[in-house]
Parts: structure tokens; sequence; C-alpha cells
């Protein structure tokens, strides 16, 4: 019998709306399921993380891929370096750089530094030549820090619904390749 792959959908700050790729991604895979956090606008390093990995718990963590969003790869990021998991993989997307002052008008906690360390499974990072969240500089400097494939999307903004990213069927076909 084939194991089947679980999904999980890991949103950045504010979490991802009705009509948000990742929302989209949910109601198209059997088997996607969304990482919630209490404090969706106040973010906690500690709780977010602590949240993905309760999330996780009793998964068969060899059919697990991670769906991250902006703040959300960051969480990822982090809850592997924490806790070192091997996953089937990770789809990372415009991974926001925390490093930078755009972070200081926003009430997060502990998400800085950015983690640079190598993620324990295969992991894609998305990125877009004109994301107002991180410089593409950056986003490459990220993938080579954690083994990730690089893919670019040319000027796609910050990859959300506010740069035409509802339904996005080429992001759930580079997810496709792990399912």
């Amino acid at each position: 019998m084939q194991e089947t792959t679980r999904v999980f959908t890991v949103p950045g700050l504010g979490s991802s709306g009705p009509d948000h790729w990742q929302t989209h991604f949910e109601r198209t895979l059997p088997d996607c399921t969304r990482i919630e956090q209490r404090a969706w606008d106040v973010p906690d390093r500690a709780e977010w993380v602590a949240r993905l990995e309760d999330a996780l718990a009793g998964e068969d963590l060899s059919q697990v891929v991670l769906v991250g969003h902006s703040l959300g790869c960051v969480s990822i990021a982090h809850w592997a370096g924490q806790y070192g998991h091997r996953i089937k993989g990770a789809l990372l997307v415009a991974p926001s750089d925390v490093d930078t002052a755009h972070y200081a008008a926003f009430p997060t906690t502990g998400f800085g530094p950015m983690p640079l360390a190598r993620l324990p499974f295969p992991s894609k990072v998305v990125f877009s030549q004109n994301d107002e969240w991180v410089t593409p500089a950056r986003a490459r400097q990220f993938a080579e820090a954690w083994g990730s494939e690089l893919v670019d999307i040319g000027e796609a903004g910050h990859i959300n619904v506010a740069s035409g990213y509802g339904p996005w069927p080429a992001g759930l076909a580079l997810l496709r390749e792990w399912l």
C-alpha cells in the first residue's frame, strides 16, 4: 500500500486569506492542512515553531511536505534548526528577510537573525525579482545556505494575492514533484 504524502501549509504574518494560493492548495489537495497560529498578527518565533512541531506530532515525517510563505519560510528554517527532523521536502515561497528594517514596523519576536543553517531535507526556494520583503541576492543566499534548489519566477512581487497569486498552477506543479 502506497503511503499518502501529507502537505502542511505554513503561512506568514497575518496568515493567508481566502484567495491566497496557499488556501487554493488546501482546497485542491486532499491531504493538505494549514498550520494554525494563535497570533497571526503578533508572531512569536518560539510559539510558531512549537505549533509546527505539535502539528506534526504523530505524522510519518518521511511523507510530510511543508509549504511556507514569507515569515512561514523563516519559521520552517528555525524549526529545522531546532528539531533537525527529516521530512520529504519543503517549498519555501518568498522567504521574507527578517534582518531588514522592513520588519521594524511589525511586532514580531525572535525571528532574527535569519536562520542560515543547512536544512536536513530537500527544499526549493521560490523568489521574485521585485519582492519588497527580500532582495534577489538575499533569496539566493538563503537558498545556498539552506541547500535549496532556487526557482526565480521573475517579477512577481511578494507572490501573494496583492501581486496576482490566487490560484497558482505553476506553484502547485512545483509542489507536485514531491507528491
